[in-house]
């Protein structure tokens, strides 16, 4: 999508949210604001954006932009009709659409995106801009619509008349627009407010006086219009965030028991049969299996990958690791760099001490082997195949147990007389 540019606005401070940093890197459930937005433009085949952002809000050093996207910074916070034209000198001579998002509206989906720029495109519209209607909506800028039904402004929630003020169609924070159109009319925007601000929602009206085209499209979830100002508006988002993702897990054949209490973060992949008991949370970047049993009340932590049939039980963290199919890890164990075979039973209560002065080793544990309940293994260490550590039993670093072998004690020794602990 070549002819289409997206200019994403994350200038605002963070005066709500009471945060040291901008809002748009506050996450949802492993992704900031600012990723769910970008990856969003990605999906829908734009490939090359702008990022608008004011000078102290650390967006430079937190994020890495996607290829064909850059920083553009609004040195005097006057709007987001004033951000919107700092893009103007990037974008030179620019003659095709561009798509303008507000970085605080994480829950746009890319249907609801890819159906605006399709609408766009067909009606050769100057702007073509996403609606939707809620029940209050107070706080929200309305949709103001002639005789024929024609957009004809915005109007903003302080500025709205009575009648108004009883729209109840609103603005959802999208817009398409003809670049020539829209950078002829900001020039023509009037400060307003007590901040004597430039707003781009004031462009809508311009654009209609001048007998421009203004199209929309409405979306019937109004949850995709949810601005992130606050910390209640955080968790709100948070909480449809876990909805989305969870269905999409259960709609693909994952059981999940209690949704109300299981997290599940993005850029997880479970395989279909697998269970998910309650209390439950999975941090982002974590491969699982089919047929697993995982909780209740494990913890499951980014770089971890789970193959098929394993279980894990109560009270289980795993971080940094590979876990083997037909494994079983039932209670109370802290799994850390662990690189674990397949059908490996791990007993209650053993630790990887994978750290040492800040720096992380790595545990290794053949197929087939049974680690004792309480094991403590020092890392970095290696279990063979099929060996065996008693209860209790601690395995210091640089220790190598050979394949078959039975070791317990502290530290571990080898034991004559192999049997099962």
């Amino acid at each position: 999508m070549n002819d289409t540019v997206a200019v994403i606005l994350a200038a605002g401070k963070s005066t709500r949210m009471h945060s040291s940093f901008s809002k748009v890197l506050h996450k949802i459930y492993g992704k900031s604001m600012l990723e769910y937005l970008l990856d969003d433009v990605r999906s829908i085949g734009i490939k090359r954006g702008f990022v608008i952002i004011n000078s102290s809000n650390g967006i430079k050093k937190k994020i890495i932009l996607p290829r064909g996207f850059r920083i553009v910074q609004q040195t005097k916070l006057l709007g987001t009709g004033h951000a919107l034209r700092q893009a103007a000198a990037a974008l030179g001579r620019f003659k095709g659409d561009i798509l303008v998002l507000y970085g605080d509206t994480p829950l746009l989906t890319v249907e609801t995106l890819r159906n605006l720029l399709a609408k766009h495109h067909v009606s050769d519209a100057a702007c073509t801009l996403l609606t939707t209607t809620v029940k209050e909506p107070t706080g929200y800028g309305r949709i103001v619509r002639d005789e024929k039904s024609d957009v004809i402004k915005i109007v903003e929630e302080a500025d709205a008349s009575l009648y108004e003020k009883m729209i109840h169609e609103i603005n959802a924070g999208a817009y398409c627009f003809q670049a020539g159109e829209i950078f002829r009319i900001l020039p023509l925007l009037k400060r307003k407010g007590a901040k004597r601000e430039y707003y781009l929602t004031d462009a809508i009206e311009l654009l209609a006086k001048h007998r421009a085209r203004i199209d929309s499209i409405h979306t019937d979830n109004p949850d995709e219009a949810i601005g992130v100002n606050s910390r209640l508006d955080l968790a709100r988002a948070q909480t449809l965030a876990k909805s989305r993702i969870l269905t999409d897990l259960m709609r693909q054949g994952v059981g999940i028991i209690d949704p109300a209490t299981t997290h599940i973060y993005n850029d997880v992949t479970i395989d279909q049969d697998t269970i998910i008991y309650p209390f439950t949370v999975i941090e982002s970047n974590v491969r699982i299996g089919r047929k697993c049993r995982i909780g209740p009340f494990a913890r499951i932590r980014p770089r971890t990958v789970i193959g098929d049939n394993v279980e894990i039980g109560n009270f289980v963290e795993i971080v940094r690791s590979s876990v083997g199919s037909g494994t079983v890890i039932r209670h109370r164990c802290y799994l850390g760099d662990a690189r674990i075979g397949s059908n490996v039973n791990i007993g209650a209560g053993t630790t990887t001490a994978n750290y040492e002065n800040a720096r992380a080793h790595t545990t290794t544990i053949g197929n087939n082997a049974w680690i004792g309940s309480g094991t403590v293994l020092i890392a970095p260490v290696s279990i063979g195949k099929a060996a065996e550590t008693a209860p209790g039993s601690i395995i210091a670093k640089n220790t190598a147990v050979a394949a078959g072998s039975f070791v317990g004690g502290i530290p571990a020794k080898v034991i004559k007389k192999k049997g099962r602990a």
